[in-house]
């Protein structure tokens, strides 16, 4: 049995927290900063290939006393890197530090990485070469008052890059916050869901691969976890079978989903994308002012412009709130990122949490509109 550790973005850890449970993992814990779950080697990789909201799937290699410089080198040093490094692997490591005498993570790095590479050249008489932007071998280091925990990332890059998204829009939204608040929404896969601004699709793409059941990371090409050292053609065998695995539990019921955009340019952009993520969308151009009810009620989910396009358009807060209202018997979720939202609504909103979409504060706002 391994552990491992899942990192979501700040404050989606109970959202993570649920759909590692749901996906069948075993000693799923809440934990702020991170979601620990234990199994064999394979649920890290099916971790990675099957949930929307982890940033990252870390393997704990050790914990140890780290209260000086010297004791997080000797540490470090102890774990048997040859396992997972050779002179054909590039290596790149990476500090957290916190409530530590150590509280200079670039120096918890550079000393962890003297570790790693002094260990490598005794044994081996070779050392790996050092990558900052592409590493085979990814190390994270968190140091917490004077102990240490030391973890290889099996994700790569990032695992919010799903890999369909081919056209961008000026600030498109991570596919792993989308998955967070689709989830948020309360959203049950069966009932029609609208993106009325919705940009590149992400919201609208990620709400079809969760109702469809099509695993995030089919789509990707290698993990961290293949370019190891220790990754064998075994290993990569039975990587494969796991993805069809995978690939044999998609489903073909699709619920009605809506992706529209007052801007004809955008919208093009959204369809190339679902044409990549292998998905079928209802494409609308239509202005988020012209919202109508009627049919099955569902759920609007949206990312509402904010900053400069929001001071250019002033009376836009007020619009939605007029056509949200409209909408009797569904349910509204604003990624809100300026205040505006939440006051020109009439109706006290039923949820209200704090989420950062990248570096800015938002609140995530719903809506039940009688």
């Amino acid at each position: 049995m391994e552990d491992f550790l899942a990192t979501s973005i700040p404050g989606a850890e109970d959202v993570l927290c649920e759909e590692l449970r749901d996906l069948g993992f075993a000693g799923v814990r809440l934990n702020r900063g991170g979601i620990p779950f234990r199994g064999e080697r394979q649920e890290g990789w099916r971790a990675c290939l099957q949930s929307r909201i982890a940033q990252r799937i870390q393997l704990l290699l050790g914990r140890f006393p780290a209260a000086s410089a010297e004791a997080l080198y000797a540490g470090v040093r102890a774990v048997g890197w040859e396992r997972f490094l050779t002179a054909q692997q590039t290596l790149s490591v990476a500090a957290i530090s916190r409530g530590s005498a150590l509280q200079h993570s670039g120096f918890v790095a550079l000393k962890a990485k003297d570790a790693i590479v002094d260990r490598l050249r005794d044994q081996t008489g070779t050392r790996p070469s050092i990558s900052r932007e592409d590493a085979d071998v990814r190390v994270v280091v968190y140091v917490a008052g004077d102990k240490a925990s030391l973890y290889l990332d099996l994700s790569g890059e990032s695992l919010h890059r799903r890999g369909y998204r081919r056209e961008a829009g000026t600030a498109p939204m991570k596919e792993t916050l989308a998955a967070v608040l689709l989830r948020l929404s309360g959203w049950d896969r069966q009932k029609p869901l609208v993106d009325p601004m919705c940009g590149s699709g992400t919201i609208a793409i990620e709400a079809a691969l969760w109702a469809a059941n099509i695993a995030p990371g089919l789509a990707r090409g290698r993990f961290g976890f293949e370019r190891w050292a220790d990754f064998t053609e075994t290993d990569a065998a039975a990587l494969k079978e796991l993805c069809g695995c995978l690939r044999a539990e998609i489903k073909h019921e699709r619920p009605r989903i809506i992706a529209a955009d007052a801007d004809e340019g955008v919208l093009e952009k959204a369809k190339a994308n679902a044409k990549a993520a292998g998905v079928r969308l209802t494409f609308r151009h239509q202005s988020v002012l012209d919202l109508q009810g009627g049919g099955a009620a569902g759920v609007v989910l949206c990312n509402p412009p904010y900053g400069v396009r929001l001071e250019q358009q002033p009376d836009l807060a007020r619009g939605m709130a007029s056509a949200f209202c409209r909408l009797h018997g569904w349910r509204i979720c604003l990624l809100a990122g300026a205040p505006d939202y939440e006051k020109t609504m009439p109706l006290r909103p039923v949820k209200k949490l704090s989420l950062p979409n990248g570096d800015l504060a938002c609140d995530f706002l719903v809506y039940d509109i009688p």
